[in-house]
């Protein structure tokens, strides 16, 4: 009991605890002994307590978006798992799978009630130790599928790029066109023979007379870098496609995973139902 007493005194979630509440908080555990390659408890599944490890060793975890497993902490001696539960009855936010021969204290909701009517002031104390364990576990858990595609790329563009964006977008409108049919016309009109041969214009055409030799390099120069500028968007266009791809198949594996979930969670819940029936029919055969 001392060894429990002193334990309790080291885990972090009852730290804010003074020395009367942890005392009554360990009337209330219940030891258990599991062995090493047993599953605590998954991801999903319903829950309300926690377990504080005495002795042997667990494995906190759970799969990211993409399949990976992503191993939160690897519980020793004085590590408790399983609060989140214990407070809000809701499910399980990780999996537990024993790793070592662990011996472990239990508290349950029901307990967990009985303690907070006689100490209700340990309520703010085990808040508190909770958000910080949430702080720690948010920097940790950054992953997700649904990314924006478009702001994953505009975000990373240089001005090059954006130059080149806005000339290929340019180079393909109906006002780039319109703007050079003007000019083609106007140019071709200056440099004809009949109005170079008005005197009062004559010092302003015929600068450029038929075949329009500077008309054709004009024109040769702008369509080489106007391709450079398209191709340079393109590439970018191209980036942003396999960003696309690969956010698509990060979604595509995610709706995988939760549907490979729901099977491993019936598969469970038919296992557990079928236990119970043979159970059931070997005491009806006793009786």
């Amino acid at each position: 009991m001392s060894n429990d007493t002193a334990l309790l005194a080291e885990v972090p979630f009852f730290q804010l605890l003074d020395d009367e509440e942890r005392a009554d908080l360990l009337s209330q555990l219940v030891p258990v002994t599991l062995p090493a390659g047993h599953t605590i408890f998954n991801y999903g599944d319903p829950g309300d307590c926690l377990f504080i490890v005495r002795s042997g060793e667990v494995e906190v975890f759970f799969k990211d978006d993409t399949g990976q497993k992503i191993v939160l902490e690897t519980g020793r001696t004085g590590y408790v798992f399983g609060e989140l539960s214990l407070l809000d009855s809701g499910p399980r936010t990780a999996s537990a799978v024993v790793t070592e021969d662990l011996e472990a204290l239990k508290f349950d909701r029901a307990r967990l009630e009985a303690f907070l009517q006689r100490r209700p002031h340990a309520a703010l104390d085990l808040l508190a130790a909770t958000g910080r364990r949430l702080r720690f576990t948010a920097e940790r858990l950054r992953h997700t599928a649904s990314r924006n595609v478009n702001e994953e790329v505009e975000d990373k563009r240089t001005t090059v790029m954006k130059v080149a964006d806005w000339i290929a977008e340019f180079s393909g409108s109906i006002a780039f066109l319109l703007l050079h049919v003007v000019l083609f016309f106007v140019w071709i009109v200056f440099n004809t023979a009949w109005v170079g041969g008005i005197a009062s214009l004559h010092a302003l055409t015929n600068f450029d007379p038929f075949p329009y030799g500077l008309l054709t390099m004009a024109v040769s120069l702008e369509a080489i870098f106007l391709s450079v500028f398209v191709l340079l968007s393109q590439n970018r266009q191209a980036a942003k496609e396999r960003v696309r791809a690969d956010i698509e198949y990060d979604v595509n594996l995610k709706a995988e995973l939760e549907v490979a979930h729901l099977h491993e969670k019936l598969d469970r819940l038919q296992a557990d139902a079928l236990g119970r029936l043979e159970r059931i029919e070997r005491e009806l055969v006793k009786n």
